[in-house]
């Protein structure tokens, strides 16, 4: 037997073995895999948005700060940078890179320890979207054959899309357009060529190469990612060299309570309340509301003055009651609420529930069960009207006595102490009179139309 006949039996044995291996593999993994229709249907967690009447961004929800963006919209430096850092051969392969495995393992064992992965873009995307970041023999098989059949779903751009729509920047920032509202204030088509450079570098590690915490290490991770893509030709030795030379172009726009924290607060509770937390935290939607921001801005102005001014009456009358330190008493703070409803169609208008959301979230518009006092007055004269009432009628502003459940008489009195006798209602209501307002209310109020007081 010739050695060419011995080498193609040799060569068939190990083709036949190799099929069958992997023939077991795909038997063994295949099933559990994402199917096409998984690939197709996939939708990532996206913000909700919470906007004033006239559509300025009052707050924006979500478990992953993410806006997803068409490839369009994405820049051809930052792609360029991601694929320069992440897989330069992403155009030419289909899911693997099998050269670049090679390289990576001879690296690694060079080194004694792992300094490089073989990973693709595309096994980056189907472990993102699919497994787990376990490290295994499965689920790096997994990776392999999820990525393959991506592959063959999808289009390049398409892969992309998803990648740079999917991928962690840091700082709770998913997706190219999050991570640059965050660290550069701006939408990701605008960016600059040292700004792409900078988010591509993130991707490795982005905790360690955070230009927020670590500026250094972005501006040598940042050089790193503009050498490689000098190598490739994407962009010249000289522009690599002239931007490695300058700061990063940091703008960062970190999370704020917002406007009307008090305000957004409710409404997050009622769109949870209604809709559920799937829809507020996961699908994205757009929340239009009735807040003016103008009267927004007048309301905390009021009534952060007229807080001002019921704390410094408060601590005198408590250091006197006391006689204790001033400074003993800064944990007695006198605290308020406003709320502004348009009375022709019950919208919100403004609304602050306390001196400050960031030291006490507890709404007091709308959590605290406060007696409302004369401020229920108004409702009732309408009422009366609305039943029949005239604001010119008489009423009488005289003492009663009237029986309580539990027997005893409740005699009802005004601030100033003193009855008047017959009042009109308007006189009754510009002057707040308790008794007369009582006495507005015979036997037969049970009868009245009071849907506007008891909504």
């Amino acid at each position: 037997m010739t050695w060419c006949k011995r080498f193609f039996i040799y060569f068939l044995i190990w083709a036949v073995f190799y099929i069958i291996f992997l023939a077991g593999i795909l038997i063994r993994f295949g099933r559990r895999l994402p199917s096409l229709q998984e690939l197709e249907n996939f939708r990532p967690k996206l913000i909700t948005t919470v906007y004033s009447a006239d559509g300025q961004v009052l707050k924006r929800f979500a478990e992953q700060r993410r806006e997803y963006t068409p490839y369009e919209r994405i820049p051809t430096q930052l792609i360029d940078a991601v694929v320069a850092t992440e897989g330069r051969r992403f155009w030419q392969h289909w899911g693997l890179d099998l050269s670049g495995i090679f390289r990576a393992a001879l690296s690694n064992l060079k080194a004694g320890r792992i300094v490089q992965g073989g990973s693709t873009i595309t096994q980056q995307l189907a472990r993102n979207l699919f497994l787990s970041q376990k490290v295994s023999l499965e689920r790096k098989i997994k990776e392999q054959l999820t990525a393959i059949r991506i592959e063959r779903a999808y289009s390049k751009q398409e892969i992309l899309e998803m990648y740079l729509n999917q991928v962690y920047f840091g700082h709770g920032a998913w997706g190219a357009q999050a991570a640059s509202r965050l660290y550069f204030s701006k939408d990701v088509e605008n960016l600059s060529l040292n700004q792409c450079a900078t988010l591509a570098g993130l991707l490795k590690a982005p905790t360690l190469y955070s230009p927020l915490d670590y500026p250094l290490r972005a501006i040598k991770r940042r050089n790193h990612v503009l050498k490689r893509m000098a190598e490739l030709e994407m962009i010249s030795k000289e522009e690599a060299e002239e931007i490695s030379d300058q700061d990063l172009e940091l703008n960062p726009q970190l999370e704020e309570p917002g406007e009307a924290p008090y305000f957004v607060e409710y409404v997050r509770q009622q769109l949870e309340k209604k809709y559920g937390s799937q829809l507020l935290y996961e699908e994205g939607v757009s929340v239009y509301t009735t807040l003016n921001l103008k009267l927004q801005k007048i309301a905390e102005k009021v009534l952060l003055e007229q807080l001002a001014r019921r704390q410094k009456i408060a601590e005198e009358q408590f250091a006197l009651q006391d006689s204790l330190p001033v400074d003993s008493l800064r944990t007695r703070v006198v605290q308020g609420a406003l709320v502004a409803i348009d009375p022709h169609n019950g919208h919100i208008l403004a609304m602050v529930g306390g001196r400050d959301f960031k030291e006490s979230k507890f709404n007091r518009a709308t959590q605290a069960l406060r007696q409302p006092g004369s401020a229920f007055k108004p409702f009732v004269y309408t009422a009366a009207v609305d039943n029949g009432y005239r604001p010119t009628d008489l009423i009488l502003d005289t003492p009663i006595s009237l029986p309580m459940p539990d027997g005893t008489l409740w005699q009802p009195e005004n601030y100033d102490r003193i009855f008047k006798g017959p009042v009109t209602l308007r006189q009754a209501l510009a002057e707040s009179r308790n008794v007369a307002t009582i006495q507005l209310f015979p036997i037969e109020a049970s009868e009245w139309n009071l849907s506007l007081c008891f909504p």
